[in-house]
């Protein structure tokens, strides 16, 4: 029996938007061009018969290095309705980095574009196991000009080459050590990831707001809901607070899916309160805690915006999520799992607890499918059918889970283990502190290394203010048990944040905090 060709991804995300509302606006890039279900279809299509032309085939790895937002969406999905498997590699990654993940994957085929053609130049010698180069952007040495070949390409539906539980793509985890992981995503667990919006209101004006950080677990984890949900994607190259204030009201963005980061870099910002930002709906939070303190802030910057926290990671993207704003959701939690997904937590010895501390499993259609080349930690990883990635936290009996972070962030002081969080929530907490971090650091005692930590906070001072060290510690001391107590305060300019390819800030670096020391 002939597979159902809604099993594709890239058919079930596009071609089926283009059948139900062809007419509808699908995509606006960069405030320059728009594009309807109906085009950005053909457009695909286009490209996926380039890309049969230059030989790529079902199953084929192809490596995809690009970064501008518009070719990404692109070429994305028309590797998806060929069946091709994307190794999804990330602009910002080292030479040595790019050239030893693409020789791991054994990819064999190569799509890049023009912004980062020295890059390739310099990769492509010690990549002889790639036989195909393809540039999109133009003519290219010794590459495939996609775009030439796109031109005079058919636009009906090219033939379907994968779907259900063949590979679709390779996202990389962010690892601290080693080669970033290949963690790889089937049609159906991507599938079941674009179905979020099934959880989070939306109306037929929705529009979906975000910059370059689709490349990668973003692209099935934004794209794919927003197109699969009928949404206006906007694309951008920049989604730093700057550039979204300006691209807000312009496009009258509703929906949007940040790091809580951001909105202290933005509402830390002088300019903000100028701009008209009544237009955001939903406000998608994620990666790391959402204080009550950055929350008060957002709603009353954002008085009409529902604000949501999700859990996922790129191994189980969006799997519990909740409104925090209303009441509905604890602040302080991520929600309960999303339709058709399930989180619990398991003690020491693999049991189920409830209201107790553990670890934190996910299961459902969205969670992926192994790490690529790694059958043991595969194994270690996934478990009866769960997830287990290492995160600690608790499930209450109504199913809402609080994600507590990682053994390896938590501080121990006085014999007592903290979060860093709750240090951070009270710092951001008393005035004129925009953003705070928290870290364990090396006790000493008499010039030796003692057992347990002190704490190092950092704070990085809102606009307009300055910032006392010894005034914080203070005010601390009222709100703040000893154990959680800073024993060093740094007031800084900003605090170290991981790389996102958005423009804003990504995740705290926690562990680069104790440079703030000597510098």
């Amino acid at each position: 029996m002939a597979r159902s060709p809604y099993g594709n991804y890239g058919h079930a995300i596009l071609t089926a938007g283009a059948l139900r509302a062809p007419e509808q606006v699908a995509l606006t890039y960069c405030g320059e061009r728009r594009f309807t279900y109906d085009e950005l279809n053909r457009i695909v299509n286009r490209r996926a018969h380039a890309l049969l032309s230059a030989g790529i085939t079902p199953g084929q790895r192809v490596a995809a290095l690009l970064n501008e937002t518009l070719h990404v969406a692109e070429i994305y999905l028309a590797q998806a309705k060929l069946g091709a498997v994307t190794a999804a590699l990330n602009p910002y990654w080292p030479l040595d980095t790019l050239r030893a993940v693409v020789a791991h994957s054994r990819c064999t085929a190569f799509v890049y574009d023009a912004t980062v053609e020295q890059a390739v130049a310099e990769i492509r010698p010690s990549l002889p196991e790639v036989t195909t180069w393809i540039k999109v952007g133009g003519p290219g040495p010794g590459a495939v000009d996609l775009d030439a070949r796109a031109a005079s390409a058919p636009e009906e539906e090219p033939p379907i080459g994968g779907g259900h539980d063949d590979p679709l793509a390779l996202y990389y985890t962010s690892g601290t050590t080693g080669l970033p992981k290949a963690v790889v995503h089937t049609h159906a667990s991507s599938l079941a990831t674009a179905q979020i919006w099934l959880d989070v209101p939306r109306g037929p004006d929705a529009v979906f707001g975000t910059g370059a950080i689709i490349w990668g677990i973003g692209f099935p984890a934004i794209v794919g809901p927003a197109l699969y949900a009928g949404m206006r994607l906007v694309l951008e190259q920049d989604w730093g607070p700057a550039n979204f204030l300006r691209v807000v009201p312009r496009e009258r963005v509703t929906h949007v899916s940040q790091v809580p980061s951001f909105y202290a870099a933005l509402l830390g910002s002088a300019g903000h309160a100028e701009v008209d930002l009544s237009s955001l709906r939903v406000i998608m939070l994620g990666g790391e805690p959402l204080t009550a303190t950055m929350l008060e802030r957002v709603k009353q910057r954002l008085p009409g915006a529902a604000v949501y926290s999700y859990y996922g990671q790129t191994e189980a993207p969006y799997t519990c999520m909740g409104r925090v704003d209303d009441g509905s959701t604890p602040l302080g939690s991520s929600g309960r799992a999303r339709t058709g997904n399930a989180v619990r937590v398991t003690g020491p010895s693999g049991e189920r607890v409830v209201g107790e501390t553990g670890e934190i499993n996910l299961a459902g259609p969205h969670v992926m499918a192994g790490y690529d080349g790694l059958p043991e930690r595969t194994a270690e990883i996934l478990r009866d059918g769960w997830y287990v990635g290492g995160d600690l936290g608790t499930v209450s009996a109504d199913g809402v889970l609080r994600v507590l972070g990682r053994r390896e962030d938590a501080i121990l002081k006085g014999g007592v283990w903290s979060q860093p969080v709750a240090v951070e929530e009270a710092a951001t907490a008393l005035e004129g502190v925009a953003e705070a971090g928290a870290t364990g650091v090396p006790a000493h005692t008499e010039g030796r290394e003692a057992a347990g930590q002190r704490i190092l906070l950092a704070v990085v001072p809102r606009a307009g203010h300055t910032l006392d060290p010894a005034k914080l510690a203070l005010a601390l001391a009222d709100v703040l048990p000893p154990h959680q107590r800073p024993d060093h305060i740094v007031v800084a300019d900003a605090l170290p944040h991981s790389e996102d390819a958005s423009g804003g800030p990504g995740k705290l670096l926690r562990r680069e905090l104790h440079r703030l020391l000597e510098s």
